[in-house]
């Protein structure tokens, strides 16, 4: 129904989203962010369609098991250490915490800025129903750690800040957010584990290095309180 024709040719009139995603985000750009995504939340709240998250906990182990067979070719030792992942936020996953429409993908690319200011967010291929703060941890893995993989504790501080400004993040959420970030970060590392291998070369796909999000994940599992990620409790 979008498609028309312009001088014989078929064509669609689009919008356009002015601004262009930052290379080198900073603290006022994260919290920008994080309240661009609440404000994304609240106003999805009683959206009537709805589509499942495929790549949330259910769907973890059957993209695993694609990869599990040649994952010692990325780093020896992966297929016990996920499986051990996998079994542990099968038991921790948290249920009964808010839901709705989530993003789902909110990386630096899919964010645009004017100068400092965020224009707008694109690229809802992912977005799904699942719960809110699973979103949250989502930006914090794509936008608080710094290319060295150490968590930037002040890029997440103002992310939450950003945040909580519009939606106040529950107690059960707040307790919840290393668990869930465990699990964000497990989720693109499979993603990124399969394209890793089965991607062949000449394909318009770019892989992207998994042991980047291992390495995430690593980090969040020691976590102890949901303060080391700049939440103020």
């Amino acid at each position: 129904a979008l498609l028309g024709a312009l001088s014989g040719r078929p064509a669609a009139l689009i919008s356009f989203l002015e601004g262009m995603w930052l290379r080198k985000p900073e603290a006022r750009h994260c919290r920008e962010v994080g309240r661009a995504l609440a404000e994304m939340h609240v106003a999805g709240d009683g959206f009537e369609l709805k589509r499942a998250n495929a790549l949330s906990i259910d769907g973890w182990r059957g993209l695993w098991e694609k990869s599990e067979p040649r994952a010692g070719e990325v780093e020896p030792g992966l297929q016990t250490e996920i499986r051990s992942e996998l079994d542990f936020l099968s038991t921790a996953w948290p249920s009964g915490l808010p839901a709705g429409v989530i993003h789902a993908d909110l990386f630096p690319d899919n964010v645009f800025f004017l100068g400092d200011q965020l224009s707008g967010l694109i690229d809802f291929y992912f977005a799904c129903n699942d719960l809110l703060a699973y979103d949250v941890s989502i930006c914090l893995n794509a936008w608080c750690f710094e290319k060295d993989g150490a968590y930037n504790i002040t890029k997440g501080t103002a992310m939450l800040e950003g945040y909580q400004s519009v939606r106040l993040l529950s107690d059960a959420e707040i307790a919840a957010l290393p668990v869930l970030s465990r699990g964000s970060a497990l989720r693109f590392f499979l993603t990124r584990l399969y394209d890793w291998l089965t991607t062949p070369e000449g394909a318009m796909v770019t892989k992207k290095d998994p042991l980047e999000y291992l390495r995430k994940l690593r980090f969040h599992r020691q976590i102890k309180s949901p303060a080391e990620y700049g939440l103020s409790l």
